[in-house]
């Protein structure tokens, strides 16, 4: 079955985490990738994260940052700063549907790789340019990492225990939420842009991605809160600020997830926990007045199910369709009966890295294919493939690669 998209093709110029994202997404839904990496050492993921361990416990050379966002892709070592290697980027342009790049605003001009400049040459080129601060304001110039951005955007100031509580202060949420929330976005901006193409103009366009702007987007509705009332978000731990209970509780064993979405459901786990005749209190009948008491009613339920066991907990809550769930590690997640049944782990062969398992792409498709478990590509594996089907022979490739144009 061929993948959604086996009739695009991608060119791949960017590093580390946003834009490989986007590409890696466009990779599992089928379309062809070719990565642009620089010609001395390639792309910076290689040399983050975890070391990945080969069956004997030993270093492979590849790592799990390099790993989970590069799946599907082609390898081409190049020199985009010298004359020659901008000539081939050129060539790939012309064939491309798809560009997506990361580098410093202005960089690609002085390379003649901008839009403006390709687009002349295959004017139905998609151009989508991710960068920390997008292509306008006083800020675009600078660069930023993913840290920055929770900060910037206000995330930092909505997450972490809350002041007077133990361990008080902001928390970064746990993985590089700001590259993979703008990679996302740029992967349907490009999806837009292509059935906009397609459908209505006949021509590509340019698409100016800002992490900045993505980090404070998706957090709108928080953003409404604030905007519709003046009251700012504040630090609450695992606790909801807008819903209540929405938190994490201890059980006697260890904590659980509850969250109550609306007045029946918390009738219900009110007559669980023994409490039936709060649900008509209204200090507690409907949820914004649980959220102005939750100083109240939070402690009445921590006691109650301090003295249950977790698991019985969750099967119980499970049984009367109370949202919960158990706090998992990794370790748990995946031995989970829900996560086998989706498929969600698989496994791949990589030529140095050995058996790779990773968590393949979420998105299940009805008439096509959305797993493509084509393994990372090696630094430079594909220069010669992709070369030739430019129409380079052997000589020629080889006195690019002396004159190190090409690796």
């Amino acid at each position: 079955m061929a993948g959604t998209l086996s009739h695009i093709r991608v060119l791949d110029l960017s590093r580390v985490f946003a834009g490989p994202w986007a590409a890696q997404m466009l990779a599992d839904f089928g379309a062809d990738v070719v990565k642009v990496e620089h010609v001395k050492g390639g792309d910076d993921v290689r040399r983050m994260g975890v070391p990945h361990l080969g069956a004997d416990g030993e270093p492979t050379g590849e790592t799990s940052s390099f790993l989970a966002m590069n799946r599907g892709k082609r390898s081409l070592a190049l020199d985009l700063s010298k004359p020659e290697g901008q000539e081939i980027a050129r060539r790939l342009i012309a064939d491309a549907d798809v560009l997506i790049e990361n580098f410093k605003t202005g960089t690609l001009a002085r390379f003649g790789l901008d839009f403006e400049t390709v687009a002349k040459l295959n004017p139905k080129l998609v151009y989508c340019s991710i960068t920390g601060f997008g292509q306008t304001g006083p800020m675009k110039h600078l660069p930023g990492y993913d840290p920055i951005f929770q900060a910037m955007s206000g995330l930092l100031s909505m997450t972490g225990a809350g002041d007077g509580e133990p361990g008080a202060g902001p928390a970064l949420v746990g993985y590089s939420i700001s590259d993979i929330t703008a990679g996302q976005y740029a992967v349907s901006a490009i999806l837009a842009a292509l059935t906009h193409r397609d459908a209505v103009s006949g021509e590509g366009q340019f698409i100016d991605i800002a992490l900045l702007d993505t980090q404070i987007h998706a957090a709108s509705h928080m953003a409404m809160n604030y905007l519709s009332s003046g009251t700012l978000p504040r630090r609450n731990g695992t606790a909801s600020q807008i819903t209540c209970p929405w938190q994490v509780f201890d059980c006697a064993d260890r904590p659980i997830m509850i969250a109550i979405g609306n007045d029946p459901q918390f009738a219900r786990f009110a007559a669980y926990l023994g409490l039936e005749g709060i649900a008509g209190d209204t200090r507690f009948s409907t949820n914004l007045a649980r959220v102005q008491n939750a100083d109240i009613l939070v402690p009445m339920i921590a006691e109650k199910l301090s003295g249950k066991q977790a698991d019985t907990c969750y099967a119980e809550l499970e049984a009367i369709g109370i949202p919960a769930g158990p706090l998992n590690t990794f370790d748990d997640v995946f031995r989970m009966e829900q996560v086998e049944a989706r498929g969600l782990l698989q496994e791949m062969q990589h030529e140095a890295a050995g058996r790779v398992r990773y968590v393949a792409n979420p998105v299940r498709f009805s008439g096509s294919n959305a797993a493509n478990a084509v393994p990372p590509p090696r630094f430079a594996e594909h220069t010669d493939e992709i070369l030739a089907g430019l129409g380079f022979d052997a000589l020629r490739i080889a006195a690019l690669r002396d004159a190190g144009i090409v690796k």
